[in-house]
């Protein structure tokens, strides 16, 4: 494994909340933050303080838990949203601002001066109070190069910790994603974190190339919970990290479907069966090749074992299924099939799932053995 480290940020508790239609209560928020906590990220980005009320609450009860990762507050690059965030106890602030011309020109209604103005006061202001900062480019992918780096670098040289290269409507692709990050850490030398969305679905590989790259930092949420398509989510991130890039991260992996379970609850949604890496789908087998090839040797047709991430395999039975695969559930049931049994009864299993469109519960298996043996 590599000896660099990248670090975990997660956002879930603000942009994967941003979500259109998610709210998640104080006690909910209390418990995703320990649970991020208990798996190891690096980071908690807990909220904007400069909401007040309830938002400003729970993130000075989140930073009072003491947990052992830094809490991080979001803030716009203005002053009063800083003391907001100073008002919560937290020791890391974001500082965002919009660094594209579409952005500056039709969103802010303003110069590019102005932009780097108030990046210098609000990273000023937030470093004369010993706080860790990143100073967020948001829609980095579509600034001008120049610029880009003119704001990291001004970021750094007042004192920001990191630049979190945003890509704010997911149109970035990794091969120019990689070009990008590393002309920015090239020309500045500032650490970069990866924040990217997923409209095209290339938000894990983004983070990916700029990791590659040389970014340290990846911004996550669960599941990619998140405005629009959501984010880069952080169980396909840290296992794709693993897997593909030699970095195991210090991340309690066994947890992930656990903690995907609770956010989806507490947002309201489900887990899909074949979501990547948490889904109820990566470890079930139908496919007669594919039950068979598991049967011999997980590895053949799975990735990852099923406990790294919190899940079980399953062999299901089903139109697709063969005879190897069903002699192996009915060994669970405590009967071994003969091979002749098995033969005539796959014909069965299959017309049946044809007819309920689905793959066979085990009563339903159990019946039509009943009723095969009963025939003969």
């Amino acid at each position: 494994m590599t000896e660099r480290k990248v670090f975990i940020d997660d956002t879930t508790l603000r942009d994967g909340e941003q979500t259109a239609g998610v709210v998640f209560s104080n006690h909910e928020k209390i418990t995703i933050a320990r649970m991020l906590a208990e798996i190891g990220v690096d980071q908690i980005e807990a909220g904007i303080p400069a909401m007040g009320g309830d938002e400003k609450e729970v993130i000075k009860k989140i930073v009072d838990l003491d947990l052992p990762c830094s809490i991080l507050a979001w803030n716009r690059a203005v002053i009063d949203d800083i003391k907001h965030s100073l008002d919560t106890g937290v020791k890391a602030i974001a500082v965002s601002i919009a660094v594209s011309d579409i952005h500056i020109q039709h969103k802010l209604r303003t110069s590019r001066e102005w932009v780097i103005d108030a990046i210098k006061k609000s990273v000023d202001f937030a470093k004369s109070h010993d706080l860790y900062v990143s100073v967020n480019g948001e829609d980095a992918s579509r600034a001008d190069i120049e610029f880009l780096i003119e704001v990291a670098r001004t970021a750094k040289e007042h004192g920001a910790d990191r630049f979190r290269f945003c890509d704010t409507i997911g149109l970035m692709e990794p091969f120019k994603t990689y070009e990008i990050i590393k002309t920015i850490i090239d020309e500045t030398g500032i650490d970069v974190e990866m924040h990217t969305h997923n409209d095209l679905g290339l938000a894990t590989a983004n983070a990916l190339a700029g990791v590659k790259a040389g970014a340290k930092w990846v911004n996550t949420t669960v599941m990619g919970l998140g405005e629009r398509a959501g984010n880069a989510p952080i169980e396909e991130v840290v296992m794709a990290l693993k897997l593909t890039m030699g970095i195991d991260l210090p991340i309690k992996t066994s947890m992930f479907r656990e903690l995907a379970e609770y956010v989806a609850k507490a947002s309201s949604r489900t887990v899909p069966v074949w979501k990547a890496v948490v889904g109820a789908n990566v470890f079930a087998h139908e496919s007669g090749i594919h039950a068979d090839g598991v049967l011999k040797d997980p590895k053949t047709y799975e990735a990852f074992s099923p406990e790294e991430v919190g899940l079980e395999r399953q062999i299901l039975i089903g139109k697709h299924s063969g005879t190897h695969a069903l002699v192996a559930k009915f060994r669970e049931y405590g009967i071994e099939l003969s091979r002749e049994e098995a033969n005539q009864l796959l014909p069965l299993v299959r017309k049946t799932a044809i007819e309920l469109k689905r793959a066979l519960f085990d009563k339903e298996l159990m019946l039509i053995y009943k009723q095969m043996k009963e025939g003969s």
